[in-house]
C-alpha cells in the first residue's frame, strides 16, 4: 500500500491545460473505470476543479509512472506539456497536501470554504463509481475531520477576503439582521452577482436590481428572487432601500448628494449603507456627508480585505502546524498497518510449531513415557525451534558487519539493554 497524489494547481499550470485536464461530470465515471482497471491502482479519487486537477491512488509499485502515462493519454496531452506542471506526492507528502487541500490552504484565496465541499463531492462521486479502497477511505476521512479541526481552532475562514464578500461583511455588522433589509442593487456583473449570492447567504430576500438594460438583469434577478428597475427609476426607489451596493461600468456617478438626501427624508432618516465598489465611482463622494448615510468606497473596502489577507496568513501558521502534526501522525497509522501481516504470520508459524510439539509429547504420554521427560523434551525443542530463526539472523548480521541490523534484531528480541 503506497498512497500517491497527482496533480495540476493554479501555480503550476495555465488556465488553458487546466481545462485540456479537467475531468468534467461526463468524463469522471470513465476515468475512474480506467484507474479500476489499471492493475497497479487499488483505489483513486479524483477532484477535479476549475483552479486544480488532482489524482489521489493507493498504488503497488511501479504505479507512479503509469498515473502519469494513463492521465497524459486520457486527456490525449503530451508528456512533454504536461510533466513541467505537474507535481507528484508520495506516502507523507501525499498526505499532506489533501489535507491543506481540504483545508484551504493551497487554495487561489487562503483558506476559503469552498474547496472543502469539491472535496467531499469528488469522494462521494469516487465512492458511487466503487473506485475507493480502504486507504483512500481512511485518507479522505481523516482529511475531512483534520479540515474541521482547522476551522475549530483557527479564524483561517473567518475574515472576507474579497471586496463582495467584505460589502455583505460590512452590511451584516452595520444592520442587525439582513432578513429584514432591503438591498437595492445597482449594476448587474460578476462582481454584483457574487455580493448577492453572500447576501442571499445570509438570509436576505428583498433584492432590487437597478440596470441600464433590464433584460441584461434578468438572470440575476430570477436567481435571487429581486425586483428588476432601470436606472431612471432608482431616484423614485432609493428611498425603500437600506443598503445600497453599486458596481457599475458607468463614467459619471449615478447616485449623487440630493438624490440621496431626498431619499433620507423620505425615510424619515432612517440611516442607510451606501457600498461603492466601482471604478470610477458611482456614488458621488459629497453623499458621505451626509447625516446617517454611511459610505464606504473600494479602497475602504480593500483595506479591509487587505488586512483580512494579512490575519488569515498569521492564522494559516497554526493551521500548517496542525496538518503537518496529524498528516505525521495518518502516517505513523499506515505504517503499523505494514506489520499486521507480518505478526500474523509469525504468530501462526510459532503457534504451528507449538501444536507439532505439543501432539508428539501427548502422543508420547499415551504410550507410557516419563511425564518428566516428556516435559524437558518439549520445553528444550520448542526452545531450540522458536530461537532457530533469530540467532541465524543474528550470526548473519554479524557475519557481515552490519551493526545497525544487529541492533535491530536485538532491540526486537528485547536485548537492547541486555
Amino acid at each position: 500500500m503506497s498512497l500517491l497524489a497527482i496533480g495540476i494547481n493554479h501555480n503550476t499550470a495555465t488556465v488553458e491545460l487546466r481545462e485540456k485536464v479537467a475531468f468534467g461530470p461526463e468524463k469522471l465515471p470513465q476515468a475512474l473505470e480506467q484507474l479500476n482497471q489499471n492493475p497497479t491502482v487499488n483505489g483513486s479519487v479524483i477532484i477535479s476543479t476549475c483552479n486544480r486537477t488532482e489524482i489521489y491512488c493507493d498504488v503497488k509499485n511501479g504505479g507512479k509512472s503509469k498515473i502519469v502515462e494513463w492521465l497524459s493519454q486520457f486527456h490525449q496531452v503530451t508528456p512533454e506539456e504536461l510533466k513541467p506542471s505537474l507535481y507528484v506526492h508520495e506516502e507523507q507528502a501525499a498526505i499532506r497536501h489533501l489535507m491543506r487541500v481540504a483545508c484551504g490552504l493551497d487554495s487561489l484565496v487562503l483558506g476559503e470554504p469552498q474547496i472543502l465541499g469539491q472535496v467531499k463531492q469528488a469522494y462521494a462521486d469516487s465512492r458511487q463509481c466503487k473506485s475507493v479502497d480502504s486507504a483512500t477511505e481512511k485518507l479522505f476521512q481523516k482529511a475531512f475531520s483534520v479540515a474541521k479541526r482547522v476551522r475549530t481552532e483557527t479564524d483561517i475562514g473567518g475574515n472576507a477576503v474579497s471586496v463582495a464578500y467584505a460589502a455583505c461583511t460590512l452590511a451584516k455588522h452595520i444592520f442587525e439582521s439582513l432578513e429584514d433589509s432591503t438591498v437595492l442593487l445597482v449594476g448587474a456583473g460578476e462582481t454584483i452577482e457574487l455580493v448577492a449570492k453572500h447576501l442571499a447567504g445570509n438570509g436576505c430576500t428583498k433584492m432590487i436590481v437597478a440596470n441600464r438594460t433590464k433584460e441584461r438583469a434578468l438572470p440575476l434577478a430570477e436567481q435571487f428572487g429581486a425586483h428588476i428597475i432601470g436606472l431612471p427609476e432608482i431616484p423614485d426607489q432609493l428611498a425603500k432601500a437600506d443598503i445600497v451596493i453599486s458596481s457599475t461600468a458607468s463614467p459619471l456617478p449615478i447616485i449623487g448628494k440630493g438624490m440621496v438626501e431626498t431619499a433620507l427624508k423620505a425615510r424619515r432618516f432612517q440611516p442607510m449603507l451606501l457600498v461603492d465598489i466601482a471604478v470610477p465611482r458611482d456614488i458621488e463622494s459629497q453623499v458621505g456627508d451626509l447625516n446617517d448615510a454611511y459610505l464606504y468606497t473600494v479602497d475602504d473596502l480593500q483595506s479591509i480585505v487587505d488586512s483580512n489577507i494579512e490575519q488569515r496568513k498569521i492564522e494559516a501558521i497554526q493551521a500548517e502546524a496542525i496538518v503537518s502534526e496529524e498528516s505525521a501522525a495518518f502516517m505513523s497509522w499506515m505504517r503499523s498497518l505494514q506489520a499486521v501481516d507480518s505478526i500474523r504470520e509469525y504468530r501462526q508459524s510459532a503457534n504451528e510449531v507449538r501444536e507439532e510439539l505439543l501432539n508428539k509429547s501427548l502422543q508420547a504420554l499415551t504410550a507410557g513415557a516419563d511425564a518428566e521427560q516428556v516435559l524437558l523434551e518439549l520445553s528444550n525443542k520448542l526452545t531450540n525451534k522458536l530461537i532457530h530463526a533469530p540467532t541465524r539472523a543474528l550470526q548473519s548480521a554479524a557475519e557481515k558487519g552490519e551493526p545497525a541490523k544487529l541492533a535491530i534484531i536485538r532491540q526486537s528480541l528485547g536485548l537492547e539493554n541486555a
